[in-house]
């Protein structure tokens, strides 16, 4: 089974590069953001707790959607592997998916790691502001944002390299040269799995 983790700062790509993860390797795709939308939609019980703190403007707690994920694992015996996009983002996240994982005699096969400098994430994301006309990709908003994302994935960037799963992968050039970067990693540990 091969599961993915990929992370990268807002605007690096990682949605993107998902997609073609996904379509490549037959894997299920888990973003927190559409998971939680879900769940919320078909009112269970994990969705129903959701959405009472997203009401009231937090955060939604570790333990609802470290749930969710293990609900996502459990319905899927079936699957090739998963790729988490948008998690774990911080260190107890990353121990808590690898403890998830442990519970189905998986692990975290690669992480993925997409590093573009700070100038060209804003630029990306000032872009796809005008262009959706989304009100959060304004440059103050952004700056914060990645303060929060540096500050929160670096420790997680160590505990994967520790773990020897981190591969970094610049996040630089068209969306085909990076996917091709990214998929260069996947099938170096794909075979070494098959060894």
């Amino acid at each position: 089974m091969l599961n993915v983790v990929i992370f990268g700062a807002p605007g690096s790509g990682k949605g993107t590069q998902s997609i073609h993860l996904k379509d490549k390797y037959g894997l299920i795709h888990i973003s927190t953001g559409d998971l939680l939308r879900a769940e919320m939609a078909a009112k269970t019980d994990l969705g129903k707790m959701a959405e009472n703190y997203i009401v009231e403007g937090q955060l939604v707690p570790d333990e609802v959607v470290i749930g969710m994920l293990e609900d996502t694992i459990k319905k899927n015996p079936e699957a090739k592997g998963f790729i988490f996009d948008g998690f774990p983002r911080t260190l107890a996240q990353g121990e808590a998916l690898d403890e998830i994982l442990k519970k189905f005699g998986q692990e975290i096969s690669i992480v993925i790691s997409l590093e573009v400098d700070d100038e060209e994430l804003i630029d990306r994301l000032l872009k796809r502001g005008e262009l959706m006309g989304r009100s959060d990709d304004n440059r103050e908003t952004i700056e914060s944002r990645l303060k929060v994302y540096y500050n929160q994935t670096a420790p997680l960037k160590e505990f994967y390299a520790e773990q020897g799963k981190l591969v970094e992968i610049s996040g630089k050039g068209s969306i085909e040269e990076i996917f091709a970067s990214i998929a260069e990693a996947v099938d170096k540990v794909v075979a070494e799995k098959k060894e």
